[in-house]
């Protein structure tokens, strides 16, 4: 599987996190409706609108889904910790992005171990086509 922009990857958050069927994070709900401009949907039982985001190291987090899955893989395998400066560098974004990228990925390491277990084997396969 190739993801190659933020919307690639954020269906592919959708399908490992709800197998294709969304489910709010509010309320429980699979009763929703998509907005056609964006990915996001309605809950039609308690009217909040989410993505599959929410609830996750990603909510509110303006960094491109593509840099995030190329960090998981990154902070998730490399046994010597990966510095904030070599994070930053390879995803080109500012140290205090990297930083806050590595922590909410370690935190979270235990909670979200399935999706995060996930991306870094879509990475791996990624990284196997290009080389």
């Amino acid at each position: 599987m190739m993801l190659k922009n933020n919307n690639e990857c954020i269906s592919f958050l959708e399908q490992i996190r709800w197998k294709g069927t969304p489910q709010c994070p509010y309320c429980g709900s699979t009763n929703a409706t998509a907005y056609k401009a964006e990915q996001r949907y309605h809950c039609n039982n308690c009217f909040t609108s989410y993505s599959v985001t929410v609830g996750t190291l990603f909510h509110k987090s303006r960094v491109d889904m593509r840099k995030w899955f190329i960090a998981i893989a990154m902070v998730m395998e490399d046994k010597e910790k990966i510095s904030v400066r070599q994070l930053a560098k390879e995803i080109k974004v500012d140290k205090n992005t990297a930083m806050h990228m590595i922590r909410r990925i370690v935190e979270s390491s235990q909670e979200e171990k399935v999706i995060l277990h996930q991306i870094v084997q879509v990475q791996n396969e990624i990284t196997l086509i290009e080389e």
